[in-house]
């Protein structure tokens, strides 16, 4: 059979334009469910070395896995496998976020793998009730002594395992949220947070939007990098926390930008 066409309509030369090309359009990731490095980089006319970085993106975002001469697609079930990594990271970020659960009546969790390890770890509280639309985080916090939990309903997303949606957003707005806490896919002290999804950007606008408090935790592989969506700036975080001692130099861009824990 002839070789597949070339595709000359724009230059590829950045990684977001890769990804743009892996993600959204014909080379889709998601719905072929498996790219190969050779193939993708014949079609969008770039070096198989730009389509092998663009690819470690989107594995770092958890949405593929590398796998010899290629990537396949990170779903939902897979959310086992982006916990466990940086783990003892997200551990160190559990105890460092802990002791803000006693300070408030009414927090909110997102759907991400790093407030999952919180939600685990749990201190004991008096008396908290929690907001999310992560159904992990919910089951994790079932049977939790003095601890109410409410789900958001709506759409579980394949690509991100979060519920979103209408329905979703509008049942964290109906909260008044004392705190929230999120986590990113990347984050620039220029861009602020990053999303792989707009549905997941969505969910935590709508988050931050009812909370007095809006913390954010990643792990230091997320400092200064960039992904596919922006969702907010990072004048709108009041505290961001990383596994870092808040001395380390990665943390320098943020310094004045935002209080480090």
């Amino acid at each position: 059979p002839p070789p597949p066409p070339r595709f000359f309509f724009f230059q590829l030369t950045r990684t977001t334009e890769i990804l743009s090309g892996l993600v959204g359009s014909e080379m889709c990731i998601r719905d072929r469910g498996h790219v190969g490095i050779e193939d993708a980089a014949y079609r969008l006319n770039v070096h198989p070395m730009t389509i092998r970085r663009a690819l470690k993106v989107l594995e770092r975002d958890g949405r593929a896995r590398l796998v010899r001469g290629g990537a396949v697609h990170v779903g939902s079930e897979e959310f086992a496998i982006r916990q466990s990594r940086a783990l003892s990271a997200k551990k160190k970020m559990a105890e460092k976020l802990a002791p803000l659960l006693g300070e408030h009546e009414t927090v909110g969790f997102d759907a991400s793998s790093t407030v999952h390890v919180l939600a685990q770890n749990m201190p004991n509280v008096e008396r908290l009730m929690v907001i999310t639309y992560g159904v992990e985080a919910f089951q994790s916090l079932q049977g939790k002594q003095n601890i109410t939990t409410i789900l958001s309903g709506g759409e579980r997303d394949s690509r991100t395992g979060s519920l979103v949606g209408l329905v979703a957003q509008q049942t964290v707005s109906g909260f008044s949220i004392d705190c929230c806490i999120l986590s990113a896919s990347a984050i620039d002290p220029e861009s602020g947070t990053m999303e792989p999804t707009m549905e997941e950007v969505e969910m935590k606008q709508s988050m931050a939007k009812a909370s007095q408090r809006v913390v954010v935790a990643v792990d230091a592989t997320k400092l200064s990098h960039r992904s596919s969506v922006r969702s907010f700036d990072l004048a709108q975080v009041d505290l961001l926390v990383t596994e870092c001692d808040p001395r380390d130099p990665r943390l320098d861009p943020y310094r004045d930008i935002v209080d480090l824990r």
